[in-house]
């Protein structure tokens, strides 16, 4: 990755600027190559977007069983790829700051290189990235509560002070994101891809497919 390491600030402008963009999150794709880093933030971005707006509709009380189903494997689908664009995301950080053989970073078991007396942080900087888009969903939203005109002063009061709390909230986070980040690239602390492996999504682990499968006479 021949650019230099995001940074929050920037990572959080690119959320906004997006949730900010008409259309978004249904009629568009990441416009960065998927060497960049760039893609793949954006990329967890998109999936965290439609991940959301399929949560509020799988919450609809005037709709078929049928309907609520195809909500609810839309969001299994949604949240793999999120969580698929975020391990990308780790894998091009982790190469790019010298803290995981190339050759295994995009394996089920990255052999990571350790700088010594360098501590593990428990989470990776993709997982952060994540966080501070699930964050910058949560500020869009918010945001437009305080905008309603159909609600009266003390919900919108009410909104406000969560707006407030949720930008410090986020601004904090970006701060653990940059701190990280230097630490990393300055040899004292690392971490690590962590693989997710989403069982419940994959046919060959999740025992009810299997044992479905099965029934069906075919193979485990």
């Amino acid at each position: 990755m021949n650019q230099p390491l995001p940074s929050a600030d920037a990572v959080i402008s690119l959320h906004d600027q997006l949730l900010a963009r008409p259309g978004w999150p249904k009629s568009h794709a990441p416009s960065q190559p998927q060497a960049s880093v760039w893609h793949w933030i954006e990329t967890n971005h998109l999936f965290n977007s439609r991940l959301w707006a399929e949560e509020d509709l799988a919450r609809r009380t005037q709709v078929s069983d049928a309907e609520i189903a195809a909500n609810k494997r839309a969001i299994d689908g949604f949240n793999q790829a999120r969580n698929d664009a975020t391990e990308r995301v780790d894998e091009l950080l982790l190469v790019a700051l010298g803290l995981v053989d190339p050759a295994s970073a995009n394996s089920d078991a990255p052999v990571s290189r350790v700088p010594a007396g360098a501590r593990l942080n428990s989470e990776t900087a993709g997982s952060m990235i994540d966080r501070l888009s699930i964050m910058a969903l949560k500020v869009h939203a918010m945001a437009q509560q305080t905008r309603r005109t159909d609600a009266d002063a003390a919900h919108i009061a009410t909104s406000q002070v969560k707006l407030q709390r949720l930008l410090e909230q986020r601004a904090d986070l970006g701060a653990c994101l940059d701190s990280l980040l230097a630490d990393a690239q300055a040899g004292r602390a690392y971490f690590k891809v962590y693989r997710q492996f989403k069982m419940y999504n994959d046919p060959r682990f999740n025992p009810v497919l299997v044992a479905e499968r099965q029934a069906r006479g075919g193979q485990a």
